[in-house]
């Protein structure tokens, strides 16, 4: 594998057989998406990347994106980060509830592991302080010799990235309560600094005793008087801010969507690492032509040659979730499965959807039927589904994670058995092989007589003849799936608020025959067309 602007691709560069040609319409992400952020001892600013189970380091300067730990690594899905008087950086595992500990010499251990929702983490004077991004959160002094912890605070509305205040006591937002509240490291009751806010999920200090504030909701970054609460608006960015840190007196903030900007004067920006994709996973083709990109907390509108649009995200009204799996249903109408496990029609535009069913173990690819039922298929269940007027009926059982679905002319449903390397159809409630010899199969599209389907494993894009049953690659080096040698581990539930993420490269196709594809591992979509 190899290093290309901060995220790994593969190392042989995707190709297009003869006769056809390959183009990214989007470009390549440099993070995969953009959550905590911490000052080094180096000057460099650390990004955690929960999506991408990734720490990167980046030159505020020149931009240059480095890799600390990455996929498959150690630390799992690393949400917040703080370093020691001593260099060693202690990160929170969210989807793991744990907090591990990285040193300079690159060994890694845990340090607490019975955290849920493991996401704020602070260290001052020696204390190591972390918290539970949950309703009825805890906060806690850790002992970094392994030993229990002390509760400074408990029952809490999802506190989230916090900071110790020259008084020495702890500031933190509650998300729950759209505030910012600070209490004593030794516990007692907290007080309110600020209210009435745009959903603060982070709080630290600058160099003359300031609050500053990223506000997920409303994408606004404060500067708030802790003595009274007064607040000022350094920066409108957009709704999904993360978090916020500074060299010397520079003010940088991330966000869910990948990018990072340095705060100028007068509310300017300047972009240190534009916007990108987390993954992305499920595409869909909307009838003028827009191509929907589902990319989990975000989901965007992209046209070839014009700036991609946001669609929705987690705190837009009406968004049914985080999104994995997408089908058009509709003008202006997509039906997705969301991590959840929820199956929902949703209406961007008119920010407004409905769940047609739910309850389902890790949903992935979904199918629409001409007469407006729909088909998904339930990787943990190992099963395929037809719902229709809200009721469910399975049309395939005992699959091993089955992940893509589509639907033939003629009715027929098939299914990508991503652990079985193959393409079945549903026959009789039975599942019949179409396709084999397949690595790790995802996404799967069919067009007339054409079944298309994207080897994540492989990472090749194979066109298999209904009719003939001639099979062919017209598209190799891919970038989907993890790099080369490189096993990610599975990223579990945050809480009750997201199910498992993980990756899916998607498909669909344009009306004159061009297909889209998830590059998933380097944050970019790619058209494959017939060459001419």
């Amino acid at each position: 594998m190899s290093l290309q602007h901060g995220r790994y691709t593969t190392s042989v560069p995707a190709t297009a057989a003869e006769g056809w040609t390959l183009e990214r319409i989007t470009p390549p992400s440099r993070l995969f998406g953009a959550n905590g952020l911490r000052t080094g001892p180096d000057g460099r600013i650390y990004v955690a990347q929960v999506s991408g189970s990734t720490i990167s380091a980046i030159d505020v300067d020149t931009g240059v994106v480095e890799i600390i730990t990455s996929k498959g690594g150690d630390i799992v899905a690393p949400d917040d980060l703080v370093f020691d008087d001593a260099g060693n950086l202690y990160a929170t595992e969210i989807t793991e509830g744990r907090v591990s500990m990285l040193a300079p010499n690159g060994t890694t251990r845990v340090v607490y592991g019975d955290i849920p929702v493991a996401n704020p983490i602070a260290f001052r004077q020696g204390r190591l302080i972390a918290g539970e991004c949950r309703m009825g959160g805890r906060i806690m002094e850790l002992d970094r010799d392994g030993g229990a912890p002390r509760m400074i605070a408990t029952d809490l509305p999802m506190p989230n990235a916090m900071d110790v205040g020259p008084d020495g006591k702890l500031y933190f937002p509650v998300m729950g309560a759209n505030e910012i509240w600070r209490i004593s490291l030794d516990g007692g009751a907290p007080e309110v600094v600020a209210r009435d806010l745009g959903v603060p999920d982070s709080v630290k200090f600058d160099a003359q005793g300031f609050i500053v504030s990223t506000q997920v909701a409303s994408g606004q970054v404060l500067r708030i008087d802790p003595r009274n609460g007064d607040r000022t608006v350094l920066a409108t960015i957009a709704p999904g801010l993360d978090n916020v840190t500074f060299v010397g007196e520079r003010i940088f903030v991330s966000s869910i969507s990948g990018q990072v900007n340095e705060i100028l004067g007068g509310g300017a920006l300047r972009s240190v690492v534009p916007d990108g994709f987390n993954w992305p996973l499920g595409l869909a083709m909307l009838e003028d032509g827009e191509l929907f990109v589902a990319d989990g907390p975000y989901c965007y509108f992209v046209k070839p040659g014009e700036e991609r649009q946001v669609a929705g995200m987690l705190f837009t009204p009406g968004c049914p979730g985080y999104v994995r799996g997408a089908a058009a249903s509709g003008p202006g109408e997509v039906t997705v499965t969301t991590a959840n496990g929820q199956v929902a029609r949703w209406r961007p535009a008119a920010m407004e959807s409905e769940i047609l069913s739910d309850g389902y173990d890790r949903l992935y690819g979904v199918a629409v039927a001409p007469g407006g039922g729909v088909v998904v298929a339930e990787a943990g269940g190992g099963r395929v589904l037809a719902i229709q007027s809200g009721q469910a009926e399975v049309l395939a059982s005992g699959l091993d994670e089955p992940m893509g679905v589509a639907i033939g002319a003629d009715g027929t449903v098939y299914i990508s058995e991503s652990g079985a390397g193959r393409v079945v159809k549903t026959a009789g409630g039975r599942a019949e092989t179409v396709v084999d010899g397949l690595k790790e199969p995802q996404g799967v599209l069919v067009r007339g007589s054409l079944l298309y389907v994207v080897d994540a494993l492989a990472k090749d894009l194979v066109e298999y003849d209904l009719a003939s049953g001639a099979r062919r690659t017209i598209a190799s080096g891919l970038p989907v799936g993890a790099p080369a040698g490189v096993t990610p581990k599975f990223l579990g539930p945050i809480g009750n608020m997201s199910g498992p993420m993980g990756p899916f490269a998607g498909i669909t196709a344009r009306a004159d025959g061009t297909l889209y594809v998830s590059g998933d591992a380097e944050g970019s979509v790619l058209a494959i067309r017939v060459s001419g």
